[in-house]
């Protein structure tokens, strides 16, 4: 089977929607698929005339024998003219729905879930990166359930942290800066805690939503906690790894998660989490790998975090629950391979 994979963008941007593409690219071919990458404008999804003019070229020009898959970023904001001009059957990989984006005006978020809708309509299929999506596309954007697909993100094994007794513990939260992400909750519980001895390290692009890094950047200051919390931007592969070597605890603060990459790669380590119930993490993280706590709860989180900095046992319960759950989690040839035969059956 050819396929070519439509992304816009920068491919090699550090975010679990564009890691879940270079994964795809990687192993496919062990799943027998051809697959070959197109790059499509970066305006998405917030398109210009031209932007959708040259998508619907670039589409077009792809050989008829050849199946299309489109990245969510850009396919819930293609008019469904442009995807019926590519004149043969369109699938959509969906990480979640594009008017779910936290910060998003009222009118704009019902703008996009509006066009996302109409351009599902299209989609000879549809992959879901983890069954919450799934059902939400299903209940709130009208895909029939049997056109489809989960393929949740894998994750490489990876060494086990295991669990030090402190005194001092290092928090790493990863992911990039934006206001879907929660850190301005984060930052406000850990205010909380400053009778603790603890440190953080936010992982993630800064250039992403500058306007949110400013404010974040802001906020640690007005809080007195320039010393103990450090914005480290983007990161390598290397670099993440070693951060998650040495850190003592994960945590998410997000309001929204299509899958949470980022905690299953914490959970691949054996490290306790503190993760809100935002979205698909709710499923992501199994009980007993940590706490969770509703979305935008600044106390619930404080306490949550207090709980496991204080006790050296509690973490090491929960981070046992952590190793044990990251063992059963699904690899990339997986997920490919789960992609493969969706495509094989439009």
């Amino acid at each position: 089977m050819r396929l070519v994979l439509a992304v816009p963008g920068d491919l090699a941007a550090p975010t679990g929607g564009y890691a879940y593409a270079r994964q795809l690219l990687a192993h496919l071919p062990a799943q027998g698929v051809a697959v070959t990458h197109l790059p499509l404008p970066g305006g998405f999804p917030d398109p210009s005339a031209d932007d959708l003019a040259r998508t619907a070229a670039l589409l077009a020009a792809v050989p008829a024998e050849t199946r299309l898959l489109v990245d969510g970023l850009a396919y819930g904001a293609l008019p469904p003219e442009v995807i019926r001009a590519a004149g043969r059957p369109v699938a959509a990989l969906v990480h979640h729905p594009l008017g779910y984006e936290t910060g998003l005006a009222p009118g704009r978020a019902a703008s996009l879930i509006a066009s996302e809708r109409a351009a599902l309509a299209q989609a000879s299929r549809v992959v879901a990166t983890s069954r919450f999506t799934a059902r939400m596309l299903a209940d709130a954007f009208g895909v029939p359930p049997g056109r489809l697909t989960v393929a949740e993100p894998g994750t490489a094994p990876a060494a086990r942290v295991r669990p030090r007794p402190g005194p001092s513990l290092r928090l790493l939260s990863v992911g990039t800066v934006t206001p879907r992400k929660g850190y301005d909750v984060l930052v406000q519980a850990l205010a909380s805690l400053a009778d603790l001895d603890w440190s953080l390290t936010i992982a993630g692009s800064l250039d992403r939503a500058p306007d949110c890094a400013a404010s974040l950047r802001g906020r640690i200051a007005a809080l007195g906690l320039r010393d103990r919390i450090t914005l480290a931007g983007a990161v390598t592969p290397e670099a993440l790894d070693r951060l998650y070597a040495e850190a003592d605890l994960a945590v998410s603060a997000s309001v929204f998660e299509g899958y949470g990459m980022a905690l299953t790669e914490a959970l691949a380590r054996g490290l306790p989490l503190v993760a809100t119930t935002g979205g698909a993490a709710a499923e992501t993280v199994p009980a007993g790998a940590g706490i969770a706590v509703p979305p935008g709860d600044a106390p619930a989180l404080a306490a949550a975090l207090r709980g496991l900095i204080a006790d050296a046992d509690l973490r090491a319960e929960a981070a046992a629950a952590s190793w044990e759950a990251g063992r059963r989690l699904p690899d990339w040839p997986a997920t490919a391979a789960a992609v493969a035969a969706a495509l094989r059956n439009p």
